[in-house]
């Protein structure tokens, strides 16, 4: 992370304690900065090969409670099993690289790396599955070298990802970090960077802390999620900096189940496609806090996103003390993500307030399927410069008494507090 991200997010975290109005916040669990297993079972050592074996039979014999340690050195490994309440450490100094073999990753169709119907190919390159308690720690990275040549091959991951988006297909490429139907997940200080695919995807998971986490991939690597929780339920995001080339962190619910119950304060979002819900959420989001968040030159901002095909409820999710710049849509709640998409799963967004919300120019959005589903908003000393121009379609609107800027188009919104102001967290260059 640079020295000028570190220090705007650093002190947005500052700003906003101080002057955050105080919400509630929506994960159940009362959350503390983790701290890291005060047992170390094994100290792996960098073979300058392949780790894979090594790494793996230190998780599978470490006891509960305690971490396997990589101190020092760069690891080179496939893919990984975690197991219930043990720690991957990975201190300064150290790097755990993702192998670039496809055939490492194939699930047994022969597809991993391969562009095909489906995109379900790869196993990831850590998982944890029905496993309780445990996480990844450290000051270290984890590298999942997405820009690197696939073995046999002179194409990327990433390359591979974008031509079969040109070719209407599927890649099949791994997944950095997958969590599923597992409980009391914690991630601490880690950097993850550069991943195939998503850097961290939820699956099914109930408890799930990231605290100081940095998540770094280029801003065209296509589909680098940075967390994504999908069906599950008391999540908290904090004091973390993500910069990816898709959604910084996407909240999905598909038919698997709901997501619900996650909190999402005082972080920093540089590059990516913003704080986004959706595009599936047919089993439901909910009870949902952003709070103390920049986001610094993503694509979008404020970001729901759902369609028929896939669309359901989004409700009682609140946006609190946000900062944007240079986004081409700050705010972005749509229920037409595809204008093609057919089906008769109607998104329907309501309880849903913005509260000391500031940014620059830009695209508003606010567009519900139809006057019978229309969404329903609150805004309350939201300012944005005069450049940026509304486009609301199929919403009721409540206006706060600290009003709105510029006005909607149907109300003049009273400019009766001015509130904390984004200039506290973007000084002047």
């Amino acid at each position: 992370m640079t020295n000028p991200s570190r220090y705007r997010a650093l002190l947005f975290i500052t700003i906003s304690m101080a002057f955050c109005l105080a919400a509630q916040a929506k994960d159940r669990r009362i959350v503390a900065e983790p701290i890291a297993p005060r047992n170390v079972c094994a100290r792996p050592m960098a073979s300058g090969t392949n780790d894979t074996a090594s790494l793996q039979d230190a998780i599978a014999h470490c006891p509960a409670g305690a971490a396997v340690y990589l101190a020092h050195g760069e690891f080179l490994s496939g893919p990984l099993e975690m197991k219930s309440d043990v720690t991957l450490w990975i201190e300064r100094g150290a790097t755990l690289f993702a192998m670039s073999d496809p055939n490492a990753y194939d699930r047994g169709s022969g597809h991993c790396g391969r562009i095909a119907g489906k995109g379900d190919g790869c196993r990831p390159f850590i998982s944890f599955s029905r496993t309780r308690g445990g996480g990844i720690y450290g000051e270290g990275i984890i590298d999942g070298q997405g820009g690197t040549p696939m073995v046999g091959s002179a194409e990327t991951w990433w390359e591979l990802a974008r031509r079969a988006q040109n070719e209407r297909g599927y890649q099949n490429v791994p997944r950095l970090i997958q969590i599923d139907h597992a409980q009391d997940i914690t991630f601490h200080g880690i950097t993850l960077r550069n991943a195939p695919n998503f850097h961290v995807a939820m699956n099914r998971v109930e408890g799930a802390t990231f605290w100081g986490v940095t998540i770094e991939a280029p801003a065209d690597a296509r589909n680098t999620d940075g967390i994504d929780p999908g069906a599950s339920q008391d999540v908290t995001i904090t004091h973390s900096v993500i910069r990816t080339g898709d959604d910084n962190v996407a909240i999905k619910a598909g038919n698997n189940g709901p997501t619900r119950y996650v909190s999402i304060v005082d972080n920093y979002f540089g590059w990516g496609h913003g704080m986004s819900i959706g595009s599936e959420v047919s089993s439901g989001v909910s009870d949902i806090l952003v709070r103390g968040l920049i986001l610094d030159g993503t694509t979008s901002g404020l970001r729901i996103k759902s369609d028929v095909s896939r669309g359901g409820l989004v409700e009682r999710v609140t946006y609190e003390n946000v900062c944007l710049r240079g986004n081409h849509w700050p705010i972005m709640f749509d229920t037409r993500y595809d204008p093609r998409a057919e089906g008769d799963s109607i998104p329907l967004y309501r309880q849903i307030v913005l509260r000391h919300v500031r940014g620059d120019g830009g695209s508003l959005v606010m567009r519900g399927i139809d006057k019978t589903h229309a969404l329903e908003i609150t805004l309350d000393d939201v300012r944005f410069a005069d450049s940026a121009s509304w486009q609301v379609e199929n919403a009721n609107v409540t206006v706060g008494r600290s009003g709105v800027s510029p006005p909607l188009p149907t109300r003049a919104a009273g400019l009766l507090s001015r509130g904390w102001e984004c200039a506290k967290v973007f000084p002047n260059r």
